[in-house]
């Protein structure tokens, strides 16, 4: 039995940034990785391929010149499957050894195996029918989640799938039914349609995305309509079947009858914690599979943490980052600090969204008085360069202080313009610092400036004051 400062349970993105701080603080440190391949959900079925998709997607079928070129253009007329796998599995391999790399100049033990508590400092690992004990003074619980998948559909792996088994497919399918509009349905849907897919989008909710600035997903769902998305709103799929044709066949609440050739579900996740037998050590999932922590990231047992998806909301590969090397550097009583109160959202639908901080609705609520600055991607030279003229900018500010209170994007590069937002915001700036600033020409940054202009300029102006009309004596 092997006995270490910490144990990381998950290679993915908050069990990796853990593990390497720990490391990088002089501590014996392993990582065990159920999977024969390290980097969790993150690198093999969800961000990083859905990604690679998405990026391949917009090259293939020329979306980026299409306003240059006309609508009709694409790069390569019939994109395959084969196509989309070529460019996500060179990078996955790429991501895979770049994690194993980065584990082995930190010197991190790299247990392959099936982790379950044995009490709250010791594990069992078990792989390919061996047995292995390790113990640890720390342990790090990062095994993220899992797609929910109900009883009651017909999950096949090829016509009826989860959210993880896109990239598994064999053929591009030519029609598909995605249920449930959040975060993986919406971007999954506008990937597929941007291909020639038919795709009908099923969300119970009044509109898509509900979290994001309202104009901002108006916006979206007209763009992801053009490009061939069908979306049904306040409608619920109530039984889904695998008809004997192969086809699969959808009844929904308010609608007719949908037949398609593929059906993806993609209605929530659960924390990957059913085999972690977590009985053993007092601690007890929600009903979601997700684990309770506390702002440190500590669970009921005081040197047991929880980081990443497993622990619910937000739920991205950029916060399960920092919360893992946060909890990292609690355990092991490092200074460090996470700033939870501006965390950006990116959303890589086609096209892309990012936010970061308050939406009107929010200001609206708290009854804060803001005043709006729009920027269009059509009004700015590199927005006319790029063949992107429906992008957009929005600027949140306070009306009387004009401190910078949100930030909300939507086109090509907007999850990389977000940041300048956030940095003026972290650092309490104001709106005027956009007017001020000088930005690089052409550039998206310019929307910046054009956008702090606009709300300005929509505020009141004050009444000049009076002069008084004095005669010249003579």
């Amino acid at each position: 039995m092997a006995q270490y400062d910490l144990l990381v349970i998950g290679s993915g993105p908050a069990g990796q940034k853990a593990a390497v701080q720990a490391a990088k603080l002089g501590k014996k440190v392993g990582i065990v990785e159920r999977k024969a391949t390290v980097g969790g959900v993150s690198t093999n079925t969800g961000t990083i391929p859905s990604k690679a998709l998405r990026e391949a997607v917009l090259y293939l079928s020329g979306f980026r010149q299409r306003n240059l070129y006309g609508a009709g253009y694409r790069l390569k007329k019939t994109v395959t499957i084969e196509d989309l796998a070529f460019r996500a599995n060179h990078i996955i391999k790429n991501e895979i050894e770049i994690v194993e790399d980065q584990m082995a100049r930190n010197r991190i033990d790299l247990i392959y195996g099936e982790a379950s508590f044995i009490d709250p400092h010791q594990l069992l690992i078990q792989q390919a029918g061996t047995l292995a004990e390790h113990g640890a003074h720390i342990i790090i619980i990062a095994v993220g989640t899992e797609p929910t998948r109900p009883d009651d559909i017909p999950f096949d792996g090829q016509t009826i799938i989860d959210t993880d088994g896109l990239v598994t497919l064999k053929h591009l399918p030519t029609s598909m039914v995605i249920v449930g509009g959040g975060v993986i349905g919406t971007e999954y849907a506008s990937i597929l349609a941007m291909i020639g897919v038919s795709v009908i989008l099923i969300d119970k909710r009044p509109r898509l995305l509900e979290f994001v600035d309202a104009q901002i997903i108006e916006a979206l769902q007209r763009q992801m309509t053009d490009i061939g998305v069908t979306i049904y709103h306040d409608e619920e799929a109530v039984a889904i079947r695998k008809e004997s044709d192969g086809q699969v066949t959808v009844s929904l609440a308010h609608r007719p009858l949908i037949t398609t050739t593929t059906l993806m579900y993609a209605i929530g996740r659960i924390g990957a914690t059913k085999r972690l037998n977590l009985e053993a050590v007092g601690i007890k999932p929600d009903e979601r599979g997700r684990i309770i922590v506390n702002e440190n990231f500590q669970t009921a047992v005081p040197h047991i943490y929880a980081a990443g998806d497993v622990i619910g909301f937000p739920a991205l590969a950029s916060t399960s980052m920092q919360q893992g090397r946060h909890a990292a550097c609690h355990a092991f009583n490092h200074p460090d600090h996470i700033d939870t109160d501006l965390l950006p959202y990116g959303i890589y639908a086609i096209p892309e969204i990012s936010t970061v901080g308050r939406n009107e609705e929010e200001l609206t609520k708290e009854e804060i008085p803001y005043a709006v600055g729009i920027a269009h991607y059509r009004e700015i030279a590199r927005g006319q360069l790029i063949g992107d003229d429906t992008g957009m900018l929005k600027l949140l500010f306070h009306r009387h202080t004009h401190a910078l209170l949100g930030v909300h994007a939507i086109g090509e590069g907007a999850t990389e313009l977000i940041h300048i937002g956030q940095a003026v915001m972290a650092y309490k700036g104001k709106v005027d610092y956009f007017i001020d600033t000088v930005f690089n020409y052409p550039t998206l940054a310019e929307c910046y400036k054009v956008a702090a202009h606009d709300g300005i300029n929509r505020l009141p102006r004050p009444w000049p004051e009076k002069t008084l009309d004095v005669k010249r004596e003579t």
